[in-house]
């Protein structure tokens, strides 16, 4: 996977009940004279240009009132009017209270909508940014730094074996002996970057998650690459140790606790099928059905922060959405809610990284 060769075909937004623009292709040439630290610059800089005008297409799309169907052209006045007129042209009313749409229809229409253009995203995984850091995380993990001059590569076991990424992140969270705890891929990857390569972690742990549009993380970029590495696979998080059984329960509670100063858990927004903040829909994420479809897909870009967001990252967001307490990075809670959501999507496939809105 190495080599920052990026490829992305003609892209496509749907205006939801409005109709499809295609977008310009935007090519990011090989060039050989730059650095691979260059030509990753050219390359993000490129897609973040192409994501923002795929953006500002999608919400100028969204705005743009309905065109009423024309109406019918009468014949000429000179002309007399046939004895048997046609009858009139069906033209499909557009999907508006005024014309008679149910509530229930225009929420159907609206998903239809939402379906086509996370569909369309998808169609050419080599569109997807995150890619490019998958690729820097692999760099990330084969290279000697720190005060010992190491790499993780030859010396972090992500429960695989020490240096096999393969299929790792698809057992994880799980226990590791070596730390006496459950960890999940970026908790796990830090701790080898403290404990092998002497990874001073204070500054990180301050501000552990990139502002829109900057890049990720270095940790995060290395979690990307992993994930990727599992890509294809299905989710079988360990659930044998006593301490993995602890914290999936741990999670499920918090994941349904009620706190904060606006009464909020977790379920309030995902544990009923069907809801949807805006355009965004809320997977009921404690019924396996709906959790294997999604909870594979993270880490993930999100097209509207132009960054990789990590299942950490995600968390987080949610947790300041709820005007709860900051959630630390790799704390015991970030870590059983996602050893909770990976119980939930046991078996459900693996698509990391992901592509969100």
């Amino acid at each position: 996977m190495l080599g920052w060769r990026l490829r992305t075909p003609a892209a496509a937004i749907a205006g939801i009940g409005l109709g499809i623009g295609l977008m310009t292709t935007v090519l990011v040439p090989r060039v050989e004279a730059q650095t691979p630290a260059q030509r990753e610059q050219a390359a993000r800089k490129a897609y973040e240009e192409h994501m923002r005008r795929m953006d500002e297409a999608e919400k100028a799309a969204a705005a743009k009132p309905a065109t009423p169907p024309a109406a019918t052209t009468p014949p000429p006045a000179a002309a007399a009017p046939p004895a048997n007129p046609p009858a009139a042209p069906k033209v499909a009313a557009p999907a508006t209270p005024a014309a008679g749409m149910s509530q229930a229809d225009q929420d159907a229409a609206t998903e239809r909508g939402l379906e086509q253009y996370r569909r369309m995203m998808k169609e050419d995984p080599w569109s997807n940014p995150a890619l490019l850091d998958a690729d820097r995380g692999e760099a990330l993990w084969a290279a000697k730094k720190g005060p010992r001059n190491v790499s993780l590569a030859e010396t972090c076991d992500l429960g695989k074996g020490v240096g096999k990424v393969d299929g790792a992140f698809a057992e994880l969270p799980r226990y590791f002996e070596d730390a006496d705890r459950v960890m999940d891929a970026e908790t796990r990857i830090l701790w080898c970057m403290e404990n092998f390569q002497g990874f001073d972690s204070t500054a990180f742990r301050k501000n552990p998650h990139p502002g829109g549009g900057q890049p990720v993380k270095d940790i995060g970029a290395i979690a990307t690459f992993v994930s990727h590495k599992s890509s294809g696979m299905k989710l079988a998080s360990k659930k044998d140790h006593e301490k993995e059984k602890e914290a999936i329960a741990l999670g499920e509670a918090l994941f349904f606790r009620r706190q904060g100063p606006f009464d909020f858990s977790c379920a309030t927004c995902h544990a009923e099928s069907g809801k949807r903040i805006r355009l965004q829909p809320l997977p009921f994420l404690s019924d396996p059905k709906e959790a294997k479809v999604v909870v594979g897909e993270w880490p993930a870009y999100r097209v509207s922060s132009t960054h990789v967001m990590t299942m950490q990252h995600r968390l987080l967001d949610c947790y300041w959405q709820m005007r709860l307490h900051r959630l630390d990075f790799g704390s015991d809670v970030s870590v059983a809610l996602s050893a909770y959501l990976y119980d939930r999507a046991r078996d459900g496939d693996i698509a990391a990284p992901g592509l969100k809105r």
